[in-house]
């Protein structure tokens, strides 16, 4: 489950979307962390990942009016947050030539391969940034790979080639984590 989902009293949100600044500010507290959070992991960078953060709810704000309510207004923030940072990573974009994996190969790369979260983040860090996205976006955030290729205008073997190299050098980096230097916990803590 991301750690988007907040959910919000709809009189909140109502408030927010007539733009009211007491509206926003409780908002913008709720989904300070999350919305970081998201951010750091895409991009790998701490400084980057507060300009998303005051971006993307800026952005909110000014499209308040947009939010529907068709579904959870924190799956709405949670896509504006993404947009951003992905603008950032497009600014800075190398074009991958890869190969497509199979459909399954992909997820299967690393089940039941032990780690920490320090390991987890420093095998992270060494992905190049649209890898280390789509691997974020698609295990962590739940984002399937149509969506994942709409978000950086590619196809979905775009977002499965990507998601096969990452899972790849995760699971070489994370596998040279020792035992007796980690706290070790299941992959399926991610």
């Amino acid at each position: 489950m991301s750690h988007f989902a907040i959910d919000l009293p709809d009189s909140l949100v109502a408030r927010f979307q007539r733009r009211e600044v007491a509206a926003f500010e409780q908002i913008y507290r709720r989904f300070e962390r999350p919305a970081y959070t998201l951010a750091k992991r895409l991009l790998d960078d701490a400084d980057e990942a507060r300009e998303v953060l005051h971006d993307a709810l800026l952005r909110a704000w000014e499209q308040s009016a947009s939010y529907r309510g068709d579904a959870p207004f924190w799956g709405w923030l949670r896509q504006i947050t993404v947009n951003e940072a992905l603008m950032r990573i497009r600014r800075r974009r190398v074009d991958y030539v890869d190969e497509v994996p199979e459909p399954d190969a992909a997820t299967a790369a690393i089940d039941g391969l032990a780690f920490d979260r320090l390991a987890l983040g420093q095998a992270l860090s060494v992905l190049a940034p649209e890898t280390r996205a789509i691997v974020w976006l698609h295990l962590v955030e739940g984002y399937g790979h149509d969506e994942i290729g709409r978000m950086f205008d590619r196809t979905p073997s775009f977002s499965k080639s990507q998601l096969s190299r990452g899972l790849r050098r995760l699971r070489e980096s994370l596998a040279t984590a020792t035992p007796e230097t980690h706290d070790v916990r299941p992959a399926a803590a991610l």
